[in-house]
């Protein structure tokens, strides 16, 4: 089986990826979804998380083997990097989210020397804007950004065009195509619903997709 078909088992298994077409959720911005991902639950599922943090580490192998040190995004990203870093032998640090008042006023934490060749942890990518806003945030530093690994990816045009033009690769373990495709052969959603995904997954501004046959 490969890893994005295995991984999007499990996620749909525990609901960490949870498709509602029928009802759909909707987002702090209003956007109406019919889907609701929080990769967070990977942590508290045993069998889950180590399909997910093995088949991170053998994806930074593969594709980043350059790399010296990971860097998690807050929060998200931060136990799966320092799984991950533990896996590999490697160091890892994360990057909060705005820097810290007091103390040294940190906004990465962990060691990093100008000119390391770092990989970011995500565990899941939409828009893009908040990775790279870590990916900035790592560069400006002095950090030599190899690129990022994330759990999932909806592949949103914007998404790809902004880590596009920032010059970013991401290697996501599973993506929203392969999930609704999964999810329709194992009955978690109707076969007829892959179409509507889809149309929210190419412009989730556009709710034409809610309801139609």
């Amino acid at each position: 089986m490969e890893i994005k078909e295995l991984i999007a088992k499990d996620l749909l298994k525990i609901k960490a990826v949870f498709f509602r077409p029928e009802e759909p959720f909707t987002w702090a911005s209003g956007i109406k979804s019919p889907v609701y991902c929080d990769n967070r639950l990977t942590l508290t599922a045993p069998d889950v998380r180590n399909d997910v943090e093995n088949a991170l580490a053998a994806v930074i192998k593969e594709n980043y083997p350059e790399c010296e040190v990971l860097m998690g995004t807050s929060t998200a990203g931060i136990a799966h990097a320092a799984i991950v870093g533990h896996i590999m032998g490697m160091p890892m640090g994360y990057v909060r989210s705005g820097a810290k008042d007091h103390g040294r006023q940190n906004q990465i934490e962990g060691r990093l020397e100008k000119g390391q060749k770092v990989v970011v942890v995500e565990d899941l990518i939409s828009t893009g804007g908040s990775v790279l806003e870590v990916v900035n945030v790592l560069r400006d530093a002095g950090a030599d950004v190899l690129g990022i690994v994330s759990i999932f990816t909806y592949g949103m045009k914007k998404g790809i065009e902004r880590l596009k033009e920032a010059n970013v690769k991401n290697i996501s373990l599973t993506n929203f195509d392969e999930i609704a495709v999964v999810a329709a052969n194992e009955g978690y959603i109707k076969q007829e619903d892959i179409k509507k995904l889809i149309a929210f997954r190419d412009n989730p501004s556009d709710e034409s997709w809610i309801g139609a046959v």
